[in-house]
């Protein structure tokens, strides 16, 4: 993506509705930044377009923030209520179905809002702006249900269920990012859906952390820890012209551990990894098994330096054995980014390395927002090469 080619495009567009920023308490401090970013961006295009200027106070807020509330009642059943008007807005909700450091009380007790406490609010949002917002987007960076897109047997696919019920409720548009599977979309054909990846992010914080990593297929491979990943490793192994390694997992379908069959071998297809740098690539960090597994095989096979890269870091077993692979040397840096809840500990850690996304959520409700196109950030495919340049000449980016 070009910032300038993009920042010309949006000083000569006129928004869709006035922009409208309704943040869930999952993503509430979140969405703090986001506001900022769109604030001094517009302001600023504001003292270089005549046309844009001219729409006041409708294009230029203080803050584009309007909060909502969710409250319970004490048998558990809750309201969505959004605080101000929305009435003729183009109207962006975020929401985090992972952030499980909220809660909730009911017959004394304190509930954790699970994934489906977040969306059950979602809906009430979405509710109490039908009929008075112009537009209704949805940023869920984790998609709801993700993992349970396709039917192995007798199962739900809860994630299509899901996603049909909020195209029925006039959802225009649901921005995700790595969907597990992006073809469930197919299950909302008349209804927009966008799915961007961090790969810029993950270059770009690899290459600080080591300014001497060598980028060419010599030096350095990109691995998926499974064959499902493969797309997201293959995208980047190209735009920075390395090889991809994946691992083939079998299962035995006998048993059942955990909701899922355990693995009981692993089979790599790639080239030699010794000496060479490794970039981990998956979609979340569960319980961390599997990436870790990996890191584990590479590191005995005479890998170097490897770097574990996830979207989501759920760490739903905790970090100890992240600190102890750690001290074992099996891998040098964690990074994934802070679109889900990030335990406090997490990113105390000295080998974690959190990314930042606000700016590029920013970026993208600024430019659907003035109804232009948001391929250039599907694809930043010319960001990575501008600092793979800095990165090569020592510069700072």
């Amino acid at each position: 993506m070009n910032r300038q080619n993009t920042e010309t495009t949006l000083l000569t567009s006129i928004p869709d509705g006035k922009l409208c920023i309704i943040p869930l308490e999952s993503m509430d401090e979140f969405a703090v930044q986001i506001d900022r970013y769109i604030h001094d961006w517009r302001k600023e295009r504001m003292s270089q377009s005549l046309t844009l200027h001219t729409l006041g106070d409708s294009y230029l807020k203080e803050t584009y923030i309007v909060p909502p509330t969710t409250p319970r009642f004490g048998s558990g059943e809750a309201k969505g209520t959004v605080t101000g008007s929305v009435r003729g807005d183009d109207v962006y909700i975020l929401v985090d179905v992972c952030n499980y450091s909220k809660t909730y009380r009911i017959g004394g007790y304190t509930n954790v809002k699970s994934p489906d406490d977040h969306f059950q609010d979602l809906k009430r949002v979405i509710a109490a702006c039908s009929g008075a917002a112009k537009r209704i987007n949805v940023i869920m960076p984790y998609l709801y249900e993700g993992r349970r897109m396709k039917r192995d047997s007798r199962d739900s696919l809860d994630c299509s269920s899901a996603l049909q019920e909020l195209e029925a409720m006039g959802v225009h548009t649901i921005i995700t990012y790595d969907a597990h599977d992006a073809r469930v979309q197919n299950s909302i054909p008349m209804c927009g859906f966008e799915t961007l990846q961090p790969t810029y992010q993950f270059i770009k914080n690899i290459l600080r952390q080591d300014p001497d990593l060598t980028v060419d297929s010599d030096h350095l491979m990109i691995i998926s820890p499974d064959e499902g990943g493969m797309s997201r490793a293959i995208y980047m192994a190209t735009v920075l012209g390395v090889n991809m390694g994946t691992f083939y997992h079998r299962h035995d379908y006998s048993k059942r551990e955990g909701g899922k069959s355990p693995i009981v071998a692993h089979e790599f297809l790639g080239s030699d990894v010794t000496g060479k740098d490794m970039i981990i690539l998956d979609d979340m960090i569960s319980s961390g098994e599997t990436v870790l597994m990996t890191a584990k095989w590479l590191k005995e096979r005479g890998a170097r330096n490897i770097y574990i890269c996830a979207t989501f870091g759920m760490f739903t077993r905790g970090l100890d054995a992240f600190d102890k692979a750690y001290k074992a040397g099996t891998f040098n840096k964690l990074l994934t980014t802070n679109l889900i809840y990030q335990k406090p500990e997490l990113l105390k850690k000295k080998y974690y390395v959190n990314c930042d996304m606000r700016k590029f959520i920013a970026l993208v409700i600024d430019t659907l927002n003035h109804d232009c196109s948001i391929s250039d950030l599907l694809n930043p495919q010319d960001r990575i090469q501008k600092i793979l340049e800095k990165h090569r000449r020592h510069e700072k980016f």
